[in-house]
């Protein structure tokens, strides 16, 4: 018989390919474990005495509101105040500003003048040690923004670093398939040279299909049981499409402002109600003026969050440009704090949207009925976009009003008919259904 090629060697060579694939990635592995965190650069020295960390917590607590490190706000950007001023003089005009420029005192009387003769709070209950500490955190040294690495220079990194490139290991790994291809095809010229040899004949199989189909054709219970599967798994899929038909769960568009609900009512906490405040009082929750956004926003023009907090999704340069867009809608400059009277429309995009004949009134639920807006509307807290949670379809509101219990306690309004309807149906308390909350002409008009 004809020899048609070494296996043995072919097999040496996929096998010590394989090996040194698995070596490889197991230093590249290696060399990521053992890198080394940057070193921090601990050589800035505060120029003012005091405790800087304790500076921060007064700060935050007294100063935070009109104050900055780094822009204006109310009041000037304090970083480095103690290299334009006195520390005497800081004293003096942080416990009793108005004093001091009711004294004449040049420096105070510009300051007033330069900041909209806004007078500054003053804190007399504030010892000397507090105010070191307060200019030791504001001559602390600016933080040094961190620039993204580009792709070009994370390649080059990589590269630099000793560690092994995705797109060599890419390559080992298409080298190890076309390896193995090859040896198919070897192996599938080999057997057909030995079978040609051998004048062994090897028929080329060509199944056809057609005598299953005539069978299946001539069995009429077979017919006619694929035909009942067929309408049906037909009427299944329809029904469940038309279902859906304006239902809109999960609905959530792009909005003109991107508002994180996360931050806000998440790590911020601020109440629903504090923003959405006809929901009290109104059908309607209404959609918050943006007035009622500048409340804070006077005061907070960049975002600060924590580049680490699992809340924060974009950058700081996103959200901050986003605080900016507020800014340009309402024509608020931050600089001189003050409006230009420019303003530009907001048009947001309604994302719950019940049908015209149907009534729901948000104060009915929130304030009688004492109905959490979660319970509606979902987790709201942890949506970085808002979207639609519930499906607000006519069963999801009737299954609510069958489990919910009516608060009844405390409130006049019900006695009789609570007294009435507990008898009737034997229970201590009633459900909305068993109130009347299953009448067509409740939220049908």
């Amino acid at each position: 018989m004809k020899k048609v090629g070494n296996h043995k060697s072919i097999f040496k060579v996929v096998t010590l390919s394989l090996s040194l694939l698995l070596s490889v990635s197991f230093s590249s592995f290696a060399q990521d474990a053992a890198a080394t965190a940057p070193v921090a650069d601990a050589t800035a020295v505060p120029a003012a005495s005091g405790d800087a960390a304790a500076g921060k917590a007064l700060f935050n607590a007294n100063c935070a509101a009109c104050h900055k490190l780094d822009a204006k706000m109310t009041g000037p950007a304090l970083r480095g105040v103690t290299e334009r001023r006195d520390r005497a003089w800081l004293g003096k005009w942080i416990r009793d500003s108005k004093g001091l420029i009711a004294s004449g005192d040049a420096d105070a009387v510009k300051i007033f003048g330069e900041f909209n003769k806004v007078p500054m709070t003053a804190f007399p209950q504030l010892s000397d040690a507090d105010i070191d500490n307060i200019l030791a955190y504001t001559s602390e040294p600016a933080p040094v923004a961190e620039k993204p690495a580009t792709g070009k220079e994370t390649a080059e990194a990589g590269a630099s670093g000793g560690g092994l490139s995705n797109n060599l290991i890419l390559g080992l790994l298409a080298g190890i398939l076309a390896v193995l291809v090859g040896m198919l095809f070897m192996v599938n010229n080999a057997l057909g040279k030995i079978s040609k040899a051998n004048g062994v004949d090897v028929p080329l199989r060509n199944p056809s299909l057609m005598p299953l189909w005539r069978a299946f054709a001539k069995n009429q219970f077979l017919v006619l049981v694929s035909v009942i599967l067929l309408m049906l798994t037909s009427a299944y899929f329809i029904y469940g499409y038309l279902m859906q038909v304006g239902v809109d769960q999960d609905y959530a568009p792009i909005q003109p402002i991107h508002y994180s609900h996360k931050i806000h009512a998440g790590d911020n906490g601020i109440d629903c109600k504090y923003c959405h405040s006809a929901a009290r009082v109104s059908k309607n929750a209404g959609i918050p003026s943006l007035n009622v956004c500048m409340n804070c926003h006077k005061n907070i023009s960049e975002f600060q969050g924590d580049k680490d907090s699992t809340y924060v999704e974009y950058t700081k340069e996103f959200y901050t440009a986003e605080i900016q867009k507020l800014y340009d809608a309402v024509g608020w400059d931050k600089n001189t704090q003050k409006y230009t009277g420019k303003q530009k429309p907001v048009k947001w995009v309604r994302i719950h949207n019940l049908q015209d004949f149907v009534y729901f009134n948000h104060s009915q639920h929130v304030s009688v009925a004492g109905v959490e807006c979660q319970t509606c509307h979902g987790p709201v807290q942890t949506f970085e976009i808002m979207k639609q949670h519930s499906p607000l379809t006519m069963g999801w509101c009737v299954n609510c009003h069958r489990e919910t219990n009516v608060k009844v306690e405390g409130n006049a309004y019900y006695d009789k008919i609570h007294a009435e309807l507990s008898k009737k149906y034997g229970v201590d308390k009633l459900t909305a259904a068993q109130m009347g909350g299953l009448e067509c002409g409740k939220c049908h008009y």
